[in-house]
């Protein structure tokens, strides 16, 4: 009966209501993935030695955590837009296939980021600062938030799951127990536990490891509208490439954030630290603002996508005239 609603909102719901539906809670949650870096930041920054240092460390950070996010973003709407197309076509075991295969490129950026966190930090970092201190603080910071990635990266690709079945209020769900997760976890482990900024990146990534548990739970039981089942992870080459093919775009308009706080950190690393300080209030002040367009922009995509799918012409043409209203 479930399928049944959610497929039954998917095409007849008035577009309009159905984007707020979908929309509203991915802005609540993308809120709530910005709330991480500000948390971790305010109590860091309030340590009894080298606050301020900590804060820099973190800043200098701040584009690489940017960047698995945007990876597994891309990847996600990539996921997104391939299995609301399928369901609209009612392919509903190619739809199975594409969010089995999510698991394999989930498993993959995982990997990938858990090399750069065992191997590659100290380069990252030199190149942003000559600080030692700095330097030692945003290597351990980073390197713990790149090996235990995971729970970032599969919450970021899974959610997108979540919004191509109609689920989209419970990823909102899942962000808010994670950053509720954050905000208890860091004074245990910063202060508590007197251990830093070390302390800040475990609470970070226990509270992501937190949120993605609750999705994949969600996903692999019977209450989701397109479940994970172990004969559709089999590796399928052909949908491997259309959800890099339909991720890359925002793939590409999300790393933009990274490049951007990278080349920034660079170019101030000169003038002294109380710049590079100043950077993460106009990095996290950009996040907010830009939330909003970004969020409506992501609920969007199953839309559109199952609606293409289904053969329902009139109801992308109407998707595309309001996203064009909203965007301007």
């Amino acid at each position: 009966m479930e399928q049944v609603r959610k497929t039954d909102k998917m095409k007849e719901m008035p577009v309009n209501k159905l984007m707020l539906a979908m929309g509203i809670p991915i802005v609540l949650s993308m809120i709530l993935q910005a709330v991480y870096n500000i948390v971790d930041s305010a109590f860091v920054s309030n340590m009894a030695e080298y606050g301020e240092d900590a804060l820099n460390a973190l800043t200098l950070a701040f584009p690489m955590q940017m960047l698995m996010v945007a990876v597994s973003i891309g990847t996600g709407v990539g996921v997104n837009a391939l299995v609301s197309k399928c369901l609209g076509m009612g392919e509903k075991e190619k739809a199975g296939k594409a969010a089995g295969n999510a698991v394999f490129l989930g498993i993959v950026i995982s990997l990938m980021f858990i090399i750069f966190g065992l191997f590659g930090t100290n380069i990252y970092i030199s190149s942003q600062t000559s600080d030692p201190l700095i330097s030692e603080m945003a290597n351990e910071y980073l390197g713990i938030c790149c090996v235990f990635s995971f729970g970032i990266i599969f919450f970021s690709v899974f959610e997108k799951l979540l919004q191509a079945g109609g689920h989209s209020g419970f990823s909102t769900i899942a962000q808010i127990i994670g950053a509720v997760a954050n905000i208890i976890l860091d004074p245990i482990f910063i202060f508590g536990f007197n251990m830093g900024v070390k302390g800040a990146a475990l609470a970070t990534v226990l509270s992501q490891a937190c949120s993605a548990a609750w999705v994949l739970t969600f996903l692999f039981s019977k209450r989701a509208s397109l479940p994970l089942e172990k004969p559709y992870m089999k590796l399928d080459r052909k949908i491997i490439l259309s959800i890099l093919a339909l991720g890359v775009s925002p793939f590409i308009m999300a790393s933009t954030e990274s490049l951007v706080g990278f080349v920034l950190n660079s170019s101030l690393k000169e003038f002294g630290d109380i710049y590079i300080s100043a950077l993460t209030i106009l990095q996290s002040a950009m996040q907010f603002a830009s939330v909003p367009l970004t969020g409506f922009a992501q609920g969007f995509v199953p839309i559109i996508s199952y609606n293409y799918g289904h053969g329902d012409k009139q109801r992308v043409k109407e998707c595309f005239r309001i996203v064009l209203i909203t965007m301007f």
